[in-house]
């Protein structure tokens, strides 16, 4: 369940938005979602948040068992984080690469990001990382990954499930009905879906992840977003 939450409740973010557009008379609400995504991306993780919440509950820990945090391993932790920031990075151009050239016949995919509000810019620069770090890292990495493969009793196979439900939630974000785009975010998140978790299953150390997760969330929001809407 906990692999394609994720994906649902990122159909379900969008859908309510589109709402508020419908409200307003848009006449194309769905669509003028799309560059929204990084403000209501913020309702998913919310969602993922309560459902991890309920989840773990059941087996008797907590949410915050899930980051094994240890205090005397904190500054070798944010170290890691900071060196894998670079390979995130990589695995993100790369995969973004690869699935344009697939995809497109091209080295990159139609831009989607058309300038939103100053608000909404630096929402999704300053608040969104963190929170989507925080969630998408407990959610496949700190949850799911160990059960599945305990559950399994095979590492690859349980890679390659949270690969594929990480890989589709980023089909959806934002969901355009259109089958290129879809493919293309689904095929440049595999990298990152599938090399991650083998890290993660050596080192069992989620706080760096999540560090590196929010570095690269903010360097693309600055790059793609921010500097975009400030530049002269």
């Amino acid at each position: 369940i906990i692999v394609f939450a994720r994906l649902i409740f990122a159909v379900l973010a969008q859908a309510i938005v589109a709402g508020l557009f419908v409200l307003q008379g848009h006449p194309t609400p769905w669509q003028a979602t799309a560059p929204w995504w990084i403000v209501y991306g913020t309702l998913i993780d919310i969602g993922c948040i309560i459902l991890l919440v309920w989840l773990t509950r059941r087996e008797g820990i907590r949410l915050y068992d899930l980051n094994n945090f240890q205090r005397q391993r904190l500054g070798r932790d944010l170290l890691l984080g900071l060196g894998l920031v670079p390979l995130f990075i990589v695995l993100a151009v790369a995969g973004g690469i690869i699935a344009a050239q697939l995809i497109y016949g091209a080295m990159t995919a139609p831009a989607i990001m058309i300038p939103l509000p100053l608000w909404g810019s630096f929402y999704g620069l300053i608040v969104w990382p963190i929170i989507w770090a925080v969630a998408e890292e407990m959610t496949y990495q700190g949850y799911a990954l160990p059960r599945l493969k305990e559950l399994s009793g095979h590492a690859w196979l349980a890679v390659i499930l949270v690969g594929f439900g990480w890989a589709l939630q980023h089909s959806a974000l934002p969901l355009l009905f259109d089958w290129r785009f879809a493919a293309y975010r689904f095929v440049s998140s595999l990298l990152i879906g599938i090399v991650l978790p083998i890290i993660y299953l050596r080192t069992r150390r989620l706080l760096p992840f999540i560090v590196a997760h929010w570095a690269a969330n903010f360097v693309s929001v600055l790059m793609t977003v921010v500097l975009p809407l400030i530049a002269p």
